[in-house]
């Protein structure tokens, strides 16, 4: 454990020492400021984010694509139905509720709901301190304080943290060598593309992945660039179709949670296998659709421009001058080729999880200062309480730490960045950091 002997005098806000502290003012961390102001949290509080404003996937805003989810399912509704913080509420507020219940959208487009992240963040902009990157969290043992220290050399200190770090994007070993400019993850896209379509003409743009956000890049460079020849490259056979059986979609109710998260190592994987395309490796009916309808009218035209290569893993990627080269090894013939001169490569290829698996991460960078006085199982990877609590290990000590997110692992997929579950888990985090405070009696006396 990194070990800070406190004094204020160097702090972020006036030598203040905060209830709590929540690092990240993405989704989560809204819903958690909601439920504090709304359930009544008698402590004080401050939120700290990298960015210089709220932006919610800024990066992958595609024309025409949608969130994936009930709009009901927002930062609120699950736990406040009677909340102005509503997406409903969002709406009649902005004078749009009847437009948008005459569009007739199964989910609310990208955009919009981007835009009531943002309009539900500035409520609490007193709250948030912003352009403050964490680069360490110290704690101190005889004050039993955290100090985060971010970018800036600005000290900010707490009783308790609620951390929010987003997903760490998965980059496949073969591309980390390359340069970032030409070859990015999907929560680079737009900004990285604009610029290379600044610089040149862009001819060939390579997809990696077999997922939804795979067919979205795809379908947006088809509309935006008529001329661009498309390849996808995926492990598997092609674009498979989501399971959204309303069955399976009980994976997000709050019951599946206990269920999940008391359930063994070995169930747990037994309930992973049979679940995995609820969330991973597949798409919705109507991207696949587009795309299909799409290379099917490139044909009647004799066009050839969007190519899907299945059964490929990537062997190299090598730079050529201005443009990449990929090796492909064709898993079912086992033979090698060539796919040069790409102008980019778009890495659809995911986040990684808590785990011990090779894509895995064993707990968020932001906790490395932490790590070695976290409890941890037997291969290192941190626990979760089911109250998102994470607990020193034995003969270390620590003040209250959650993880406002990346608990699939022990919580199911309605933590894997859905928004389907924030508010109540939201509500968790907060009647247990008001007990851990001593503050419950206040908070009940105030609802």
């Amino acid at each position: 454990m990194s070990v800070h002997n406190v004094s204020t005098s160097d702090s972020g806000r006036d030598g203040q020492v905060y209830d709590v502290i929540g690092i990240g003012f993405g989704p989560a961390n809204i819903a958690l400021a909601i439920a504090l102001e709304e359930l009544g949290f008698a402590g004080t509080r401050l939120f700290l984010e990298r960015q210089g404003s709220t932006k919610w996937q800024p990066q992958m805003m595609l024309s025409g694509s949608d969130i994936q989810n009930h709009p009901s399912r927002d930062l609120v509704t699950p736990r406040n139905p009677r909340s102005r913080y509503t997406f409903t509420n969002f709406l009649f507020e902005n004078d749009r509720l009847f437009e948008h219940l005459n569009l007739g959208l199964e989910f609310p487009l990208r955009s919009e709901f981007a835009e009531y992240v943002r309009w539900v963040a500035g409520f609490f902009a007193k709250d948030v301190v912003y352009n403050q990157a964490v680069t360490s969290i110290q704690a101190d043992p005889v004050s039993n304080l955290y100090c985060v220290t971010t970018q800036t050399g600005s000290k900010f200190f707490a009783r308790s943290l609620v951390v929010a770090p987003g997903r760490t994007p998965v980059i496949p070993q073969v591309f980390t060598d390359c340069a970032a400019d030409q070859v990015f993850h999907l929560t680079q896209y737009l900004g990285r593309l604009a610029q290379l379509a600044q610089q040149r003409e862009l001819k060939r743009v390579a997809v990696v992945g077999g997922s939804q956000s795979a067919i979205e890049i795809m379908l947006h460079l088809r509309h935006s660039y008529p001329h661009l020849e498309i390849i996808n490259i995926q492990r598997g056979y092609g674009f498979r179709l989501k399971d959204t059986s309303q069955f399976s979609e009980h994976v997000y109710f709050p019951s599946f949670v206990d269920q999940y998260y008391n359930s063994s190592a070995e169930a747990k994987k037994n309930i992973n296998r049979h679940l995995h395309y609820t969330n991973y490796s597949a798409a919705d009916a109507d991207v696949i659709s587009e795309l299909y309808v799409g290379m099917y009218e490139e044909k009647l035209q004799g066009k050839n421009r969007t190519t899907i290569k299945s059964f490929r893993d990537i062997q190299a990627c090598t730079a050529t001058g201005h443009s990449y080269s990929l090796t492909l090894l064709d898993t079912q013939a086992g033979t090698t080729e060539q796919l040069p001169e790409l102008d980019a490569v778009v890495l659809a290829t995911g986040f990684r999880n808590l785990g011990a698996g090779a894509q895995d991460e064993r707990f968020p960078s932001i906790l490395r200062d932490l790590a070695e006085s976290l409890d941890c199982d037997a291969q290192g990877v941190i626990r979760i309480g089911r109250d998102y609590r994470l607990s020193a290990r034995a003969g270390c000590n620590l003040p209250a730490l959650y993880l406002n997110g990346l608990c699939e692992s022990s919580h199911g997929y309605g933590d894997a960045g859905s928004f389907s579950l924030l508010s109540l888990r939201a509500r968790e985090i907060f009647t247990s950091l008001s007990e851990q405070l001593g503050l419950e009696d206040a908070a009940e006396k105030i609802a």
